[in-house]
């Protein structure tokens, strides 16, 4: 059983005894604690006694006047068997027996054994899948794409209206517009004989005065 003397001042030291597996032992001033210390220097709520794996250590609780080890202020100090701690003005010494000692050796060292990653294993969120690349080819600029409708929608304009005008053409002469665009000029030739009597009809009458 571990064994604490607390000494005060001008006061017969007192010696308490705990078992080894006790968790927490509170000390301070006031009476609900496991070790009450009538001394000034000491807070209500002073500091705690605390099992940890293979061992103890002593927590200062947020004193006035502290938790010194080795005449160093400190919030944690750990306990060995010898080992004297200062709650303010009250001495406070930790022994510990052979069995004591030995069981908490063979805890340490067990403890520094035991493979860091086979006890407990977190768990690491995956990082966010990354979408693959799409394989699509990108698509034309907006201009491009722009400029084409325009052509395309020009061409359609003008084959539309030559239809329509083809049709109507159609309608009012009875002939095709495509036929009529797309045929050979004809050349009219007189025959000689004709061409002669064409000009004499046009010619003056010799026999008429000529107007005055």
């Amino acid at each position: 059983m571990p064994r604490v003397t607390i000494t005060v001042p001008d006061r017969t030291p007192q010696p308490y005894r705990f078992q080894l597996d006790r968790r927490v032992v509170s000390l301070g001033r006031g009476s609900d604690n496991d070790i009450a210390i009538d001394c000034g220097s000491v807070s209500v709520r002073h500091a705690e006694m605390v099992r940890v794996d293979g061992g103890y250590e002593i927590r200062d609780l947020g004193s006035t006047n502290g938790t010194k080890s080795d005449g160093e202020r400190k919030t944690v100090s750990p306990l060995k068997s010898g080992s004297i701690v200062h709650l303010g003005d009250v001495a406070f010494e930790f022994q510990l027996s052979e069995e004591e000692l030995t069981a908490l050796t063979t805890e340490a060292d067990e403890l520094a054994a035991r493979p860091q990653d086979s006890s407990e294993k977190r768990d690491v969120p995956k990082p966010p899948a990354v979408p693959k690349a799409s394989m699509v080819s990108a698509p034309a600029s907006s201009g491009a794409g722009g400029f084409f409708m325009f052509i395309l929608f020009v061409i359609l304009g003008t084959c539309a209206f030559f239809v329509g005008m083809s049709i109507r053409y159609q309608k009012d002469t009875k002939k095709s517009l495509i036929n009529e665009l797309f045929s050979k000029p004809r050349v009219v030739v007189k025959p000689a004989a004709e061409a002669e009597d064409s000009a004499k009809a046009n010619a003056p009458d010799p026999e008429t005065p000529a107007a005055k």
